[in-house]
């Protein structure tokens, strides 16, 4: 499915599968609207308002219809995806690199290239309500399924958590020798799941905080990470030229998706065993194209018998 000019950044499923918005370099959030009934594309618009690329986008998990996304413009638009203007812009202080929406619709917390964490408000205008430097690089941040813990990932391969609101220091789990790229929770919040650049994921127990599965079969760094709705599987995006599909319990792949590219970013689908996912493909013809794949097969046909 082509729709942007250059690399796309981000994809996302709206949290009741009617949506899939994507945003990237150039500037444009893409929204594809899906008949739930049996995932045929009704319909694709843009809507237009960052100057700068867009690295992230998250939606209001509490909406099916809100969605954040943080530019390098150093601007924060939050949308309705029934109009095309944004119903908000929050300037913050620094180029953003990451968004999240806390679980409970109240709080969208944006990390930037200063280490700086905005938390803005939802409930009261939008307003940014408190900026948290920290004193190491941020990479991914979320919220756990209570939105009582803060999870941070870092340049040193540490997972900070923090509890909230009051974000003081918990527990720093020293999970890997190089840099924690990404982090994800799956839909029950019993899992989350931190990629490394040493090309390993780690698949983590909320409640004990103990990582209690591996995935080890990537040569190159994690990009992206989505678990699937029922928390079985886990995609897994990286330089390589596959996108792994494990088993969340065991840790085997049970899939293997050939990709002719660095995976950018991926995401399951809130209500089925379908995953988009976009590459790196600056250098090939299908630049800016999400792609749509479905597996496994036979999971996918006995879901709908």
């Amino acid at each position: 499915m082509a729709c942007h000019k250059s690399s796309i950044h981000t994809v996302r499923w709206s949290p009741d599968g009617g949506y899939l918005a994507s945003g990237g370099k150039d500037k444009v959030v893409h929204l594809h609207r899906v008949a739930e009934s049996d995932l045929v594309w009704e319909q694709r618009y843009s809507i237009q308002g960052h100057t700068a690329e867009i690295d992230q986008l998250c939606w209001n998990p509490e909406s099916p219809c809100l969605l954040a996304t943080a530019s390098m413009d150093k601007h924060v638009k939050i949308w309705d995806v029934r109009r095309n203007d944004p119903i908000m812009t929050i300037k913050l202080r620094n180029e953003n690199i990451t968004v999240n929406w806390s679980n409970d619709g109240t709080t969208i917390a944006v990390a930037d290239r200063a280490d700086v964490v905005s938390f803005i408000d939802t409930r009261n205008d939008y307003s940014v309500v408190r900026f948290q430097k920290f004193n190491f690089e941020v990479g991914e941040i979320t919220w756990n399924k209570q939105n009582d813990l803060f999870f941070l990932t870092s340049g040193d391969g540490k997972v900070h958590v923090l509890s909230y609101p009051d974000l003081q220091t918990q527990l720093v789990i020293d999970a890997f020798a190089s840099p924690c790229v990404c982090i994800r929770f799956d839909p029950s919040g019993k899992y989350f799941a931190v990629g490394s650049n040493d090309a390993i994921t780690g698949i983590w127990d909320h409640d004990n905080l103990a990582c209690c599965n591996v995935v080890d079969r990537l040569e190159w760094p994690i990009k992206t990470l989505s678990f699937s709705h029922d928390a079985q599987y886990l995609a897994t995006g990286s330089e390589d030229q596959v996108i792994d599909v494990a088993d969340v319990q065991t840790g085997k792949q049970i899939d293997c998706i050939e990709v002719n590219a660095p995976t950018l970013t991926l995401d399951f689908h809130p209500k089925e065993y379908i995953l988009a996912y976009a590459l790196d493909e600056h250098e090939y013809r299908d630049i800016g194209t999400i792609k749509i794949v479905g597996f496994p097969e036979k999971e996918r046909r006995r879901n709908h018998n």
